[in-house]
This record gives C-alpha cells, structure tokens and sequence, in this order.
C-alpha cells in the first residue's frame, strides 16, 4: 500500500490515541462524562480527540470542511456539507463511547473523507486491539497494511455468523430479526460500537451486521471499508447507503450472496 493520504490519516489516528484516548481509558473522573442527551455519553477524549483530529485534517486538506461528531451535537446545521462540493471530513473521536467510559471494550477512532459529496477513502482504528484498516473508493481495503477481501466461500445459511444491534429496531421488527436469527448460525447482540462490527467483517469473524440507527460518522467510515474489500452495505429495501440519506435501517455483509440470504431470513418480506 502506497499512498500518503491514507498514511498520514492513519498515523494521525494512532497519534491521537496514544496521546489524547489511551491515557484517559479507565482513568476517567465522574466530570469527565456528561450525557449530550439523555442516554448520550460524551467524555473529554471525544472532545480532546475530535479537536486533535479535526485541526490536523484541515492541514491535510486546508479549505477542507470537518463534520464530527462533537460538532454535530454543538452545530447540527454542520451535516449540509455532506452533499456539498470539495473534500469534507466525518469524524467519530471515539466510537463506542459508552464502552470506553464504563472501562470497557471495544472502542474505535474513525474517519471518512467525503470528495463531491461521495465516500472516497476511510480509516478505523481499535487502539488496543492496534488494529488499522484504511480503505479508497475503487482501489481496495488494507487491514494492518495487508490487502483484504470478504468475498470468497459463502457458509450455508445455518452457519452465518453475525451481529443485530435490536436495542432501536420498532417492536415488529426486532421480534422478526429475533425470530429469523434461529436460522442462521449464530445472531450475536453486538459489541456497542459500529467500528469494530465492521473490522470484524473485514477479518471474517463475522459475515454480517445490522442496525437501525445510521449516523453518517458511525457508518460512513466502515460502510467504505467492506464495499471496498467487495461486501455490501444496503438499506433493508435494497438502496445503497449513503452517509447524507436520512433514515434508518443497515443491513452489512461480505458479499451479495450473504447479503440476500441474511436479509430474508431476518427480515423476510419487510
């Protein structure tokens, strides 16, 4: 892999973990974490690190817009630049919030770059695990610097394994997915962060993932790892995602084939 864009974001990330996230995991005082909104966890190493990120991204690209996730909650009206012209950054500091304020993992570090209001490159970092996968539209997705594909042998139906984050689905449609879980080989509940579902698409721990809610910087970054690496990253009817579409529902997978058959047998006719 050559490419200094994709370096130096990626260097940028492990950066302002080492400085900014690590030494804040498990060191946390109770001022430390506030709710943005009820159930909405935000710490100082979200803000710290948004702040470290965003002002090194604008040197990377100067006239370049940043959406972060931060930002966001202090400025809503900052998500009109993800269809807007130019190069525009989305942002999530620390995706997992809720696990690295209880001590927990996963968590992740990622960033997606939007060129004309298309995904063009993407970055997801889990700073423990020390796991980097770096992607460019139409080039490829690297893991650790080593090319990766999700394509390959398809398992039968009864021996996909993946993850359903049900915790938002409406009520009729998470007893669906509960139900239609019986049929695959293992419905995991998640891991409370987007970043690493999607790493683990990438090394094949599991061959898929859902959700209902879809924030941009939750997605955006990961969505164009896996397409990338030759998955697939639809809406439950079908329409590809794209990280400015408003509304709910992601269904992830290594490939068409595991796509099709994860869809019908968790969400049938829906």
């Amino acid at each position: 892999m050559a490419d200094t864009l994709l370096d130096d974001v990626g260097g940028l990330l492990r950066e302002t973990a080492d400085q900014v996230v690590l030494p804040l995991f498990r060191k946390l005082d109770d001022d430390d974490v506030t709710e943005k909104v009820p159930g909405e966890l935000v710490t100082v190493a979200d803000r710290r690190a948004e702040e470290m990120i965003s002002a090194s991204l604008r040197r990377l690209r100067p006239g370049s817009v940043v959406v972060g996730e931060e930002g966001v909650a202090d400025d809503p009206a900052l998500l009109r630049h993800l269809r807007g012209t130019g190069d525009v950054w989305l942002v999530d500091p620390v995706d997992g919030t809720s696990n690295f304020a209880a001590g927990r993992r996963p968590f992740a570090l990622m960033v997606a770059l939007l060129t004309d209001g298309e995904p063009a490159a993407a970055w997801v970092l889990d700073p423990l695990a020390g796991t980097l996968a770096v992607a460019r539209a139409g080039e490829g997705t690297w893991l650790d610097g080593r090319p990766v594909r999700t394509t390959g042998d398809t398992p039968a139906v009864g021996a996909l394994r993946g993850a359903a984050m049900s915790r938002f689905l409406p009520a009729a449609s998470k007893a669906r997915v509960e139900a239609g879980g019986a049929r695959l080989g293992e419905l995991l509940p998640g891991q409370h962060c987007a970043g690493r579902e999607y790493l683990d698409v990438l090394t094949g721990e599991q061959q898929f993932v859902l959700f209902w809610r879809t924030l941009p910087w939750d997605h955006a970054p990961g969505a164009l790892l896996v397409r990338a690496a030759g998955g697939v990253a639809r809406r439950f009817d079908g329409t590809d995602y794209h990280p400015a579409d408003e509304g709910n529902g992601l269904l992830v997978a290594a490939s068409e084939q595991v796509w099709t058959q994860v869809r019908e047998a968790l969400l049938g006719a829906e």
